[in-house]
C-alpha cells in the first residue's frame, strides 16, 4: 500500500556551499548537510532536498515559495540582505518589484544556481 510517511521535495543547484550560504545565511533557514547534500528546513515540519547537478539547469518556474504576513516588510528585510527582486515583462511590479492584483501578492528572486523563489502574502 501507498503510504508515504513524510514527502519531501527536492530541486538541483550547481554549487552546494553556495546554496548553503544562501539558504542557511542569507535566508536564515535551518540548513543541514549529509553526503553533499542540503536539506532546508522551511518550517511546519516540512524539509527540502537540495542536490548537486553539474548539468544544472535553473527551473523556469518558481520552485519554492515563502508565503508571509507582511509582504512589504519581507521584500525589505531580504533586500537589505543582499537579494535582488526579478522583473517578468508584462507584469505591473511596485517600484519594491511587488506584483499585485492578480491573487496574492508576490516578489520574486532567484538563488545562486538561478533557480526562482518567491515571497508572496499569506492572505
Amino acid at each position: 500500500m501507498f503510504k508515504p510517511t513524510r514527502p519531501f521535495s527536492g530541486f538541483s543547484v550547481d554549487d552546494i556551499p553556495a546554496a548553503k550560504r544562501f539558504y542557511g545565511d542569507t535566508l536564515g533557514l535551518p540548513v543541514s548537510e549529509l553526503n553533499g547534500m542540503l536539506m532546508i528546513d522551511i518550517g511546519a515540519g516540512a524539509e527540502v532536498l537540495v542536490y548537486p547537478k553539474a548539468n544544472h539547469q535553473p527551473a523556469s518556474f518558481t520552485i519554492l515559495n515563502f508565503p508571509v504576513a507582511d509582504i512589504v516588510s519581507a521584500v525589505d528585510d531580504l533586500a537589505g540582505r543582499g537579494i535582488t527582486f526579478e522583473r517578468y515583462e508584462g507584469m505591473p511590479h511596485d517600484e519594491k518589484g511587488i506584483v499585485r492584483g492578480n491573487g496574492p501578492d508576490i516578489a520574486w528572486f532567484t538563488d545562486p544556481a538561478g533557480n526562482v523563489l518567491s515571497v508572496l502574502s499569506d492572505r
